[in-house]
């Protein structure tokens, strides 16, 4: 059974909060969101490697899953404040946010509403494949395109099998779910505001063509501190490689969360490759 989060209240009905391995002596919890057509499962191995240092919380959004009924939410500015209602209990524990793609711009924004809402701000911002928010997309959308043309941008992104994208019959249940997560990435109206005050780290694929080198490297804009970029072999989808390369930089990125010689960040970015 999923281990979710209860801060000492009766459960509400939306299940946001998945924790496959609790970890409640954890030093750090680290919010994981996924990328479109992602769920909480995607993030079931990170719990095991993760644990007991950093308690992995997986966010499950509406429209999968066990919230498979539910209406899938197509408006960021929509997703984010219910999402931090629900969490905002847990919010008191050192914590730092990670989102892959689609996740990442919802994790930018959540970290961007607790500033407004002066909630205990996370300690460092985590986002992979997904270029800088200011930035135009370089993509057409694809939310309310014909069904062909949505999943022939799966099939770009190679990060489902062309079995699975050969069985229209299976995949038409979660078409819903697919293009209100597009929707979500696509049509997000970015407003300016003053940088926010932790460090970012950024993942990029090397062979990830759907998001390049200037577009990762834009988020130093978002803030005032250290930014870092690491580039991992593998495309849009390196985050779930086997090899375990990513959780292992997480974790090491958050070993330095909470320290209080960040540097102000005068533009200068550092970039590195995992191998």
């Amino acid at each position: 059974m999923d281990g979710v989060i209860n801060a000492g209240r009766a459960p509400r009905p939306e299940r946001w909060a998945v924790t496959w391995r609790p970890a409640p002596r954890a030093a750090m919890r680290l919010f994981c969101l996924p990328h479109a057509g992602g769920g909480a499962a995607t993030f079931r191995r990170w719990a095991q490697l993760l644990a007991p240092d950093i308690e992995v919380v997986a966010i499950r959004l509406p429209g999968r899953e066990s919230r498979l009924a539910e209406r899938p939410c197509q408006r960021i500015d929509q997703l984010v404040p219910a999402l931090v209602r629900d969490l905002e209990p847990w919010l008191y524990k050192r914590h730092a946010w990670f989102g892959h793609s689609m996740g990442a711009g919802v994790a930018f924004e959540v970290c961007r509403l607790m500033r407004r809402l002066d909630l205990p701000p996370a300690e460092r911002l985590i986002v992979a494949a997904a270029p800088a928010p200011q930035l135009p997309r370089r993509e057409p959308p694809v939310h309310d395109a014909p069904v062909g043309d949505l999943l022939g941008r799966l099939r770009e992104l190679n990060g489902t099998s062309a079995e699975v994208l050969d069985e229209l019959p299976m995949l038409m249940p979660l078409i819903p779910m697919l293009r209100a997560d597009f929707a979500l990435a696509e049509n997000h109206a970015y407003r300016p505001e003053h940088p926010l005050r932790l460090p970012i780290s950024v993942y990029g694929g090397t062979a990830d063509e759907s998001v390049n080198d200037e577009e990762l490297a834009a988020w130093r804009h978002q803030s005032s501190l250290d930014t870092s970029v690491r580039l991992f072999d593998g495309g849009h989808f390196f985050v779930h490689d086997a090899d375990g390369a990513v959780p292992h930089a997480v974790a090491t990125d958050l070993l330095e969360a909470g320290r209080s010689d960040h540097n102000e960040n005068n533009g200068g970015l550092h970039v590195s490759y995992q191998c």
